[in-house]
Parts: C-alpha cells; structure tokens; sequence
C-alpha cells in the first residue's frame, strides 16, 4: 500500500495545510518553526510504530489561539471533534490480489483503488468508502464457501446480503454455513467495503516510523533498567535504536543479563559489529578508518549514575588509523544520529516491517559531504524497500535533480509584515508552486540550485534559459549559419543555459530571474497543458512578459518544439541520419501534433535500427556535426523562423 496523498488541519501551528501528493520520496522544505515538525508528527500520529505514540490530545496539539473556542463548541456539541489527518493510499497488486482471493476478481470496481484513512481528536481511526461491487463478492463467497451445491444454488438466486442471511439461518449450521453466514450477516450490518477494510486492508496500511534527535542512542546503558522500562512499557526515546541493535544481533535482553560471556554471545555482538561497520563505512565518507565495537560487562562503582550494578552495555567507536577506541557518546553529533538511525532501521528491514519512514532534520548535525552520503543512502538504501518522507532546511539535503520531490512548508503568519493576512492566509501551508513561495522558504532550494549550476551550467549577465542541450545546439548551429552569410544570428551577449527539461525553467527562473544584476529570457517548448506554468513566469512578476518566449510564437503551429522550427521532412532527414532509418513525413500519424508527438507514435509500433531509442540530443548533435552538408537543404522558411527568435532576442539585451 502506497501513500499518495496528505491533508492535516487544526493541528498545532497548522490551520489547513492543503492537501500534498506524496511520491516515493518526499522532501519537505521550509525555514525555522514553519511547522515541517508538525506536518511530520499528525502523520505519525494516524498508525505509529511505536502503538503508545498514537494519541491527539486537544491541549497539547490543538491551536494555541483557537483551543478555548473549540472545546466550548465540542462540549456544547456544536461541533464534532476535528479531524487532524487525512492520508489516501494507493492499493498496490498485492493488496488488490489479497481482496479479490477472499472476495472475488474484480470486485473493487476502480482501476487504481485508493483507500483514504482519518484521524482526529477522537482516537478513532475511520476509512472513506472505496468503489466494490456487490453481486461480484456475494457470488465469489457462495461458490467458494464449501456449502452443498442445492444450497449455493439457491443463495445464488438471491441478490442482497439479507436475503443471503435469511436463507443460511435456516439451513444445517454446518461449519461452513456458519462461516459463510458471519460474513454475509457482517456485510448486510456494515457494507462490503467496512469487512474488506477490516478483514484485509486494516493490517496493510503501513506504519509510520518517526526519528529525530531525541531517537539517538546515548552509547551505554544499564541493562537492567532497560528490561524495567520494555516490562513497564515506559521506554526512553534513546531506548529504540538500542532494542533494535540487541535485536540486530539476534540477542535477547535476559541473555545479556547472564553474567557469564558465553562464545555464543560474543559471536553474535561481533556479527551486529560487522554489519553496521560495513553499512556505515558504505555511507560514512568523512573516516574509513572506523570499527564498531560493543561489550557487555558488570557494573563497577565507578561507572556513571544509574549504571553501578547489574549488567552494562557499552558501546565504543575504534579508529584503526589512530590506534584508538572511544566512547560512541562521545562521537560527533551527526555520527551518533547515523549510527542510531542505523541501528534501528536495519532490524526493522530485517524483520521485513511495513513502515513509512518520517525523518525530521535528518543530517542536521552532519558535515555538507555527510548530508551527501545521506542523500545517497536514502536513494540506494530505503526507497527500493520504503517510502521516506524527511524535513530541511539544508540546501545540501535537497536533491537538486530531483525537484519534483520537493514540497515547500511555510508558514506566512513569522514572515516579515504579517499584520494584515486573512485567516486563510494563517498558519502552517505545504504549496507546491514555487512561485508562491517567500524568499526564505526557497533559501534552501536556492543553495541546492546554485550548487547544482555551479557545478554543471554556466550563466552570464544575460541568460537565456532553454530546456535542454538540443536546443542550445540548434540555436547556436543556426546562429553560426545566418552570421556566415552575413546576416545577424543570436548576438554572443546572451549566455544559453540549458536546466535541462521543462519542470526545472520555472523553478530556475524562481531562483535567479530576481537577481537585479540577471537579465533573464526563456526561449521553451509550449503545449497547451504547460500554458499555465509559462503564463505564471510574468504573471507572478518574475519577468516581464515579452522575455517569455515559445517556439510556437515564431510557427504556425499552436503547439510547438524547437524542432518545430524545421520542416518536418528536414527533421527526420536528421533522425534518419543519426539513427540509420528511413521514416518518411508519410510515415507518421495525422494530426496537428508536435512532430516530435507525431515520431513518438510512430515508434511505438515501429522500433529503430539496432534496438537504438531515441533521445533529442543526437538529431541535434548530427545536424551540428554535418551542418556543411545541411546548410543547403535549409530553406527561407525554415530559417526565417530563428531570424525572427533571435531578432526578438536581441531586442531584450
């Protein structure tokens, strides 16, 4: 089951967040006390891992300035107590293979089923009814049920469930018309869609698995006071990661108690030392040099407070550079939360738990090139097992090729001249449109873009942004074309900087069109369903309309791509000539369409030479490699096309 979609309200600092699309990983971004903390913790709340965490508490959470009114409207019943959270799940295959093997294929009417799951105030969890088919699950459960034949013969004359009852009330109470009979008799009290909630899906929503700082191991501790608070279910926070390391090493708490160190015991600590060393090492770049070591020894009277007897657990850091052991306490900050993390999210793996994982200010403690590694660990070691969502405000934990995962989380009502917002306006919002964000909530995806340019695009004072390198190739080829028949092509004062694919120019835009040193243009591709997007570019004030170009403002076309500038005989003269094949404008389907919408279609059904697929990239590059040969075929048309885009150009420097 995977979680597609959240929506919390009346919640600490959040009034009404919006609704957000959760992917396979999600990174919330926002500034100091924007409420990610808070985002994080309603989700929590709705199925924790930890069962004791699960409660909303109406002085505790519900907000501040609003907290009297609502509990005189609730006690007066003037209203129903809030619900905080709201998460829409998408079944995956095996959770729809699940309902159809207890009630029938397709009998969840939906091509994607979707399960939505709420929680509030009250402590009670409730489900948004899915789409079922009755007479498909009534049919499946008679036939399947065991029962004699004459008997399922006549059930299945009957079309609802109290009918189906009636009949099983008066029939031999063998144990499978029993069965069959509670089942039915369950579906006509509470609906098909309640008994397959709570017969199948109830125990496949994931659980969420909350971590922050508070989580990390304090790297020793008395084990006998850890048996007292797992007996009295009263457990630290520090007391997880533990639990999960002792479990790590398939290890129990009484046999840790023992005080004789058998070889059995040994072997195991040194196979959890083993494993974590080698999980650390594989995403610890800042020291190779370390080992982890743990020992069990009996309390002395010289050990810390509340550890002066019984049985100790110690656990210690080896530097094999510096021939040196050290406490794990003692370790930096960041070390200790990776390690902890670690710890306890491997035993879970391991136990094959279905969790969804909620980190909060991950790596906040850890050094740039560490939030790095952290990155990496995310991408190679949870999201091909789990979905994680996690908060920052670090550019260095925002993926800058990864945008689409990003969700801005402010709150407008700690920004500078708040006085005057409507009540809408107030509290913590998730937005995604970039451009509705304050400067301070797109710090972090300012530091990540620009370290991202700096290390792959170049920018001058006048920056024409384009999609990708296809476009800059054919831009330039062109330009260089017009210029050496003494013509003007694109003046050299504009610096083309491809951001490589049309999601990122708006955001691109976001960061550096409002730098008042920049003039900024974009030249891009246009599809009605983008229309909105490219008119929000001047219409949010980031550029002045006329610096807001598409190539279907110098074609005929409503639509239009760069490669729309050529003819589309020219065009696949250049695929034909990369790719070795010979498609003909004939060829391709009828329609208005792009071509290269119209080339897609086409090879769908019809692959290229050599198994290649196809990119944008090497028509471009053929073309630039061979523009001697092509030079002549271009025609006035086709080249009046970009006389006019760099006319136009031109004019904005």
């Amino acid at each position: 089951m995977k979680l597609i979609k959240a929506h919390v309200t009346e919640f600490k600092s959040i009034q009404d967040s919006t609704e957000f699309d959760i992917g396979e990983v999600t990174c919330l971004v926002g500034k100091n006390e924007a409420g990610k903390t808070a985002l994080l913790k309603a989700l929590y709340r709705l199925n924790p891992i930890i069962s004791s965490e699960d409660k909303f508490d109406v002085t505790d959470d519900y907000p501040r300035r609003a907290v009297t009114d609502y509990q005189d409207e609730v006690d007066a019943n003037r209203r129903s107590p809030a619900q905080v959270i709201a998460a829409t799940y998408e079944l995956e295959s095996k959770d729809i293979a699940a309902v159809e093997e207890s009630f029938g294929p397709k009998c969840l009417k939906d091509k994607k089923p979707t399960l939505s799951i709420n929680k509030g105030y009250s402590n009670k969890r409730s489900f948004s009814t899915f789409t079922v088919d009755d007479t498909v699950s009534l049919k499946h459960l008679i036939e399947s049920a065991g029962v004699p034949s004459t008997l399922a013969g006549e059930l299945l004359k009957e079309p609802t469930a109290p009918a189906i009852t009636g009949i099983l009330s008066d029939a031999e109470q063998t144990p499978e018309v029993k069965k069959l009979a509670a089942t039915i008799q369950d579906i006509s009290k509470n609906g098909l869609s309640y008994v397959i909630y709570n017969q199948i899906l109830r125990d496949r929503i994931p659980k969420f698995l909350y971590f922050d700082e508070y989580y990390q191991m304090k790297g020793q501790d008395n084990i006998d006071s850890l048996k007292q608070r797992v007996n009295a279910e009263n457990l630290q926070e520090s007391d997880h990661p533990l639990l999960g390391l002792i479990e790590l090493a398939r290890l129990d708490l009484d046999q840790l108690t023992d005080p004789r160190r058998t070889e059995a015991l040994l072997a195991k600590l040194e196979a959890a030392e083993n494993q974590l060393t080698e999980k650390v090492l594989a995403y610890w770049s800042q020291n190779k040099h370390l080992r982890m070591k743990f020992d069990i020894r009996p309390a002395q009277p010289e050990d810390p407070q509340g550890m002066t007897s019984g049985m100790n657990i110690w656990g210690r850091v080896h530097d094999t550079n510096h021939m040196v052991s050290t406490a794990l306490g003692t370790r930096s900050r960041g070390f200790v939360w990776f390690f902890s993390f670690l710890a306890w999210y491997s035993q879970l793996r391991r136990k094959g738990e279905n969790i969804i994982l909620l980190l909060d200010e991950p790596g906040l403690s850890l050094h740039a090139k560490a939030q790095e590694d952290l990155l990496r660990y995310f991408e190679e070691e949870i999201k091909p097992y789990h979905q994680l969502i996690y908060s920052t405000h670090s550019p260095f934990m925002v993926d800058a090729t990864r945008f689409d995962r990003i969700r801005i989380v402010q709150d407008l009502s700690i920004e500078p001249n708040s006085e005057n917002l409507s009540e809408k306006q107030q509290g913590t919002q998730v937005i995604t449109e970039i451009l509705e964000a304050t400067p301070d909530s797109l710090f972090p995806l300012q530091g990540a873009l620009g370290y991202e340019i700096y290390q792959t695009l170049f920018i001058g004072p006048n920056s024409l942004v384009v999609e990708g390198v296809s476009d800059l190739l054919f831009i330039q080829a062109i330009s260089a074309l017009l210029q050496a028949k003494g013509e003007t092509g694109l003046s050299t004062d504009w610096t083309i900087t491809p951001v490589g694919g049309s999601d990122k120019v708006p955001t691109f835009v976001a960061m550096i069109g409002a730098q008042k040193h920049l003039n900024v243009a974009v030249l891009i591709d246009y599809q009605k369903k983008d229309r909105q997007s490219i008119e929000n570019l001047y219409k949010k004030k980031l550029l002045e309309k006329k610096q807001v170009l598409t190539y279907a403002d110098f074609v005929q076309n409503e639509e239009a791509d760069v490669e729309d500038m050529f003819n589309p005989g020219f065009y696949l003269k250049l695929v034909n000539g990369e790719f070795g094949s010979s498609i003909t404008v004939g060829n391709l389907p009828e329609g208005p369409h792009r071509v290269l919408i119209r080339l897609e279609k086409y090879l769908e059904n019809n692959p290229l030479p050599k198994g290649a697929t196809f990119n944008h990239y090497r028509p471009a590059r053929h073309f630039t490699e061979n523009i001697g040969a092509f030079a002549s075929e271009l025609t006035e048309p086709q080249l009046d096309h970009f006389r006019q885009a760099f006319t136009t150009l031109n004019a904005l420097l």
